[in-house]
């Protein structure tokens, strides 16, 4: 799906290339063009998958235990 900015009347460069930016980043191309950069097989995949998803959970166990804390 193309991205395209259609200059307003009396509307500035710099407003045309902040809206373009914009859209840029709502649509993820950017995110996407960086993730695709580089070729990473199904296996590295799981293990990265699995590596963000054991720190995400040690993350919150840290703020339960910051919670409980508190209480006390």
């Amino acid at each position: 799906m193309p991205t395209t900015v259609i200059a307003r009347p009396g509307e500035s460069a710099e407003e045309l290339l902040k809206r373009f930016r914009k859209q840029v980043a709502k649509a993820g191309i950017l995110s996407a063009v960086k993730r695709k950069r580089w070729y990473i097989s199904k296996s590295e995949l799981k293990r990265i998958k699995r590596k963000k998803a054991i720190r995400r959970q040690r993350r919150k166990m840290r703020k339960r235990m910051m919670q409980q804390q508190r209480r006390r």
